[in-house]
């Protein structure tokens, strides 16, 4: 008896799993200016790669390599070899490069033995326009997607972090990443307010980037820069003083340089970028209705996104706006975590998809 119903349980399974394969795959992306990255409903995340593409200039621009190894490539490679962000602003800046990009990370996740073309859902930001959005479609179709459904990224980022988006009540969610802070008031399904601020992660680097050659008369590069951010970068004044080395050509000599720097320059490197975040939050707050206002004083605002790591970002944001503050678990997943669990459950949720 038992071995008949163990027979059965494993029958079972195997049509389960032959089914499934005759089944397109479910896959939400996260195509980011900085990092792109893949979940699926049976694996999770399955991808989180820097979103770099690596070309061959003498080969027709045939794809080197995708993700991080394009990263490391990054600034060390001859003329011959073109190193590639095809995201900028958190839309498609080069379409062929990130057609090259969405269908390699695609041909990572599924399987061969599929037989129907998969649904993906991919999350852009806010402000995106009709153009921008045909763009990132068409790109997605053109590498074997069957249907592809869009969503914007404040929404994603507000599932992710668990706001009750359905509430009549408002909520606030801050995603601060690679090309854009996206910053929006959610109720009932719907965003009632949001601004795509062209400023975030990336302008933070290029930010340091010119303080570091204008102060110290050193040319470094944008990882470098990032490195430091990371290390030492903060929004408010530090309990202990923070110092890291910095390398880089000598602008004047040409001969690589070290200086040491403080956390102290750099909140001064940061001054513009984090002013023009807390404008957007204060922007965001005079035009919605007092209701919403007050239910996100009530609530506090959620920050989601890498740029959310940065040290003291929430007390700064609360003693300019005067509102709690919280930082979601894991800031870096939440846009993807968001993506796919719309995906997992569209039939209740697709109307907080643009398509």
């Amino acid at each position: 008896m038992i071995k008949t119903l163990q027979e059965k349980i494993s029958n079972t399974n195997k049509f389960t799993q032959a089914f499934n394969s005759l089944i397109g795959e479910k896959i939400a992306m996260d195509l980011g200016t900085a990092n792109t990255l893949v979940y699926t409903k049976e694996r999770g995340i399955v991808i989180d790669e820097p979103s770099f593409v690596a070309l061959n200039a003498e080969n027709g621009n045939s794809i080197l390599a995708v993700g991080q190894r394009a990263k490391e490539m990054f600034g060390r490679t001859t003329e011959k070899i073109k190193t590639i962000r095809p995201m900028k602003d958190g839309v498609i800046a080069d379409f062929d490069v990130t057609k090259a990009m969405i269908k390699h990370f695609i041909k990572s996740v599924i399987p061969q033995k599929k037989f129907t073309k998969p649904t993906i859902m991919i999350c852009v930001p806010a402000g995106i326009t009709s153009v921008e959005m045909k763009a990132v479609i068409d790109s997605a179709i053109q590498c074997g997607a069957g249907k592809v459904h869009l969503i914007e990224e404040p929404m994603a980022a507000a599932i992710g972090s668990k706001l009750p988006i359905h509430d009549i009540s408002g909520s606030m969610i801050i995603d601060i990443g690679g090309g854009t802070t996206e910053v929006a008031v959610i109720t009932q399904y719907s965003i009632a307010y949001s601004e795509s601020l062209r400023i975030a992660g990336d302008t933070m680097d290029e930010c340091i980037q010119k303080y570091i050659r204008r102060e110290h008369g050193l040319r470094i590069g944008p990882f470098e820069a990032e490195k430091v951010k990371i290390s030492i970068g903060s929004a408010v004044p530090l309990a202990k003083k923070l110092e890291c080395d910095v390398t880089g050509i000598d602008i004047s000599t040409g001969i690589p340089k070290t200086v040491l720097i403080n956390d102290g320059n750099i909140r001064e490197a940061l001054s513009a970028p984090l002013k023009a975040i807390v404008d957007s939050i204060k922007k965001a707050l005079s035009k919605t209705s007092p209701e919403l206002a007050t239910d996100i004083r009530r609530r506090g605002v959620v920050l989601a996104g890498g740029g959310s790591l940065l040290k003291g970002l929430g007390t700064r944001l609360h003693q300019e706006t005067d509102l709690p503050i919280y930082r979601v678990k894991d800031p870096l997943t939440a846009v993807v975590r968001g993506t796919g669990y719309v995906l997992d459950n569209f039939k209740s949720l697709n109307q907080v998809c643009l398509n």
